[in-house]
C-alpha cells in the first residue's frame, strides 16, 4: 500500500498477503477441526442419550456450525487450486479474507453455543445462558473492539 512503508510491488505484496492468509487459516483450521471432532464424538458418548430436546438441538446446530466453519475454512485452499498460474492472486486474496472472516463468525458462534451446551449439561440453564453470552461479549470485545481500537489509536 501506499505510504505503508514498505518497498514491494504489488505482485509482492499480493504474494505477502495471500502468506498471511495461509498461516491465519493454519491456526483457525486445526482449532476448528479439533473442536469438530470433539463434538462429533459427544454422540457416541454414553450420556448423550440423557439430553433434553433443547440441548440435543443446540448440538445440532453447533455439528452444523462446526462441519461449515471447517468447509469455509478449507475453502481457500480449494479456491486456490481452481485459480493456480491464472494471474488471479488479487481476486485469490480477497476471497480468502471474506472466507476467513466467514470462518472466524462460524467459530465465535459454535464457541459460544459448546459452552452453551456444556454448561446446560452441568449445571442450569440460566447459568448456560449467562457464559454462553459472556463468553458472547468476549469474543466481540476481543476479536472486534480491541483491533477497532489499536486501528483507532494509529
Amino acid at each position: 500500500m501506499p505510504g505503508d512503508g514498505r518497498d514491494e510491488t504489488e505482485n509482492e505484496r499480493l504474494d505477502r498477503n495471500w502468506s498471511e492468509i495461509l498461516q491465519e487459516l493454519r491456526v483457525i483450521q486445526t482449532g476448528t477441526q479439533i473442536l469438530t471432532g470433539f463434538l462429533l464424538a459427544i454422540a457416541f458418548q454414553q450420556r448423550f442419550e440423557d439430553l433434553d430436546l433443547f440441548q440435543t438441538d443446540v448440538y445440532l446446530v453447533l455439528i452444523s456450525g462446526s462441519v461449515l466453519a471447517t468447509l469455509l475454512g478449507l475453502a481457500p485452499v480449494s479456491l486456490h487450486r481452481e485459480l493456480f498460474r491464472r494471474r488471479a492472486k488479487r481476486t485469490l486474496v480477497r476471497a480468502a479474507d471474506v472466507l476467513l472472516r466467514l470462518t472466524l463468525m462460524a467459530v465465535a458462534l459454535v464457541l459460544v453455543g459448546t459452552v452453551l451446551l456444556i454448561f446446560d449439561v452441568v449445571t442450569t440453564r440460566p447459568l448456560a445462558i449467562t457464559m454462553a453470552s459472556v463468553t458472547a461479549v468476549l469474543i466481540v470485545g476481543i476479536w472486534l473492539a480491541l483491533p477497532w481500537r489499536i486501528r483507532r489509536r494509529g
